[in-house]
């Protein structure tokens, strides 16, 4: 009888003529820690837009991008990089990292009845609004004093509809608010998108629409163009 002495692709042979495991697998990783459920949330209005971001290098070099590609005047998304090369003096305040927010308004998906455009960030723990009080921001070191800071007049922030404790309750209270009181970014406009639960501990954010939310996005999208 024949004995099939032949070894798996996926293991080599020690100089010893033992068998060492792949290389892949000897690697120790470490399960993750995991948030817990009952801690701090923001939840904010989420806006129909586009995603736009700045990039602010540590040379003060600045790039433009949308959710997917960087982008320029000449080959622009909705206008958003045209907008921040015109505004990059004040756009270079924002300091050195990524900046992230929804560029949102005239002729970009919902409208929300703006006569223009404008950028709304999301970060609305690190950042206020240009002429208000920057407030302190919470940390895990009662000792360290950290405040927000100020955004340069052509920056908007998404509008803060709960901050405390998650719960699904405040999730389903925010929606009701707007659904009884419209657009808190666009006073007026009736028709808003729904809301982001930002969990602070387990630094994740959840959406929640207002209509079609058991729906995937791009058929969403697919049944609105129908619509259309």
């Amino acid at each position: 009888m024949t004995t099939n002495t032949e070894k798996p692709n996926d293991v080599t042979e020690a100089t010893d003529g033992g068998l060492l495991s792949p290389p892949t697998c000897s690697q120790f990783l470490e399960f993750p820690k995991m948030a817990r459920l009952s801690r701090e949330c923001i939840i904010t209005e989420k806006i129909d837009g586009t995603n736009a971001q700045i990039l602010i290098t540590e040379d003060g070099q600045m790039m433009v991008g949308s959710r997917t590609r960087w982008i320029t005047p000449d080959q622009d998304n909705y206008g958003f990089a045209r907008w921040a090369w015109d505004h990059r003096e004040e756009l270079l305040t924002l300091g050195p990292g990524r900046h992230f927010g929804e560029w949102w308004g005239q002729g970009i998906q919902r409208k929300y009845n703006m006569p223009g455009k404008r950028w709304s960030l999301f970060n609305v723990s690190r950042w206020c609004l240009h002429g208000e009080t920057p407030k302190q921001i919470p940390t895990a070191d009662p000792r360290i004093v950290k405040m927000q800071d100020v955004l340069p007049p052509c920056c908007h922030l998404v509008p803060v509809l709960y901050r405390g404790l998650f719960t699904t309750e405040a999730c389903e209270n925010a929606l009701s608010w707007l659904r009884e009181n419209g657009s808190a970014a666009s006073p007026g406009f009736r028709k808003p998108e729904g809301i982001v639960c930002f969990h602070v501990a387990g630094n994740v954010g959840f959406k929640k629409t207002l209509e079609k939310d058991e729906m995937p996005k791009t058929l969403v999208s697919s049944a609105n163009a129908q619509a259309d």
